[in-house]
């Protein structure tokens, strides 16, 4: 007797592919379903992440759905190209993510000691004084720091590390927390504002212009280091000054209130709260959260994490 065996694989039906004319119209058709999904996602990230590399990513993955698309499995295009493109878009921002985990360790045990040395020298440690309390070389230090702050300008964006993964929050936040998200939002703005003319500089070059530490520290004529040095000094207070209004139970206590460093930390506290209204910080964002045009170029600078 003859046993006849048959793949199922070759009794399967072959896959529709649709002509390119076909998949070209879809493509057209779906453009503004990628333009819905990178709006919906946009309202859950940090402000600094650009519309244009997540609709590039996007558009890529809805040409690639056309393309994989078989009508016969009775699957509807929307759904099949909607799940494909929302991988898209994770994936872009995971790749934006590039800060390895051992990076972000140094770069909280870096902001701990600075903060210790601060306190207890009463001025902003040299880069060879937090070197040598961290127990590695001003080199070092000096490239894991930027690798962070290149990667995530970690303490504008509320001052803690997160993975791309963190990224995505709740789906839509609620009237609450949004008007919390822009009152952060807000006084973030005022307090960059509020920042002393050098340390203002330093910030809006490095961080809004990209531009190279040897290169600012030419404008102002000091040293590298000594850039580095205001820097992180703006950091800090930036950080402090935006815990003072908004969470005041992380705002440092100075151990000596009437020191220098004290006093002038002080003085520009009060000069947030001087600078600042209800009514001036919602102004910074719409309705949406989303920062407003035309205000200069604080502006391009991320928003605090709700």
């Amino acid at each position: 007797m003859t046993t006849n065996v048959t793949n199922a694989a070759d009794t399967a039906p072959a896959a529709t592919v649709l002509s390119a004319t076909e998949q070209e119209e879809l493509i057209r058709t779906h453009m503004p379903l990628v333009g819905h999904l990178v709006r919906d996602m946009l309202t859950r990230i940090p402000n600094h992440i650009h519309r244009d590399d997540l609709t590039s990513a996007g558009l890529h993955a809805l040409v690639t759905a056309a393309r994989g698309w078989d009508p016969d499995r009775g699957i509807p295009f929307h759904r099949f190209a909607s799940t494909r493109i929302r991988g898209a878009i994770l994936d872009e921002l995971r790749s934006l993510d590039w800060a390895t985990r051992s990076v972000r360790t140094k770069a909280r045990a870096t902001d701990t000691t600075r903060q210790q040395l601060t306190t207890t020298l009463g001025r902003t440690p040299t880069p060879d004084e937090l070197a040598q309390a961290l127990g590695t070389t001003t080199t070092d230090l000096q490239q894991t720091d930027t690798d962070v702050q290149r990667a995530t300008v970690l303490s504008l964006q509320g001052f803690t590390t997160s993975s791309a993964d963190d990224l995505v929050t709740e789906k839509t936040p609620g009237p609450e927390d949004m008007l919390l998200r822009r009152e952060q939002i807000g006084y973030l703005h005022h307090a960059i504002g509020s920042l002393p003319e050098r340390l203002q500089y330093v910030i809006s070059e490095y961080f809004l212009q990209e531009r190279p530490m040897a290169d600012i520290a030419t404008d102002l004529g000091v040293t590298e280091s000594r850039i580095s040095q205001l820097r992180a000094e703006a950091l800090s207070l930036l950080k402090d000054g935006l815990n003072t209004h908004l969470n005041p139970d992380l705002a440092p206590v100075p151990e000596n209130p009437e020191s220098i460093t004290a006093r002038r930390r002080a003085t520009y506290y009060a000069s947030i709260a001087n600078s600042t209204s209800l009514h001036s910080r919602l102004a910074m964002t719409n309705a949406h959260g989303h920062t407003t045009f035309g205000r200069g170029p604080i502006d391009r600078f991320p928003a605090p994490a709700a």
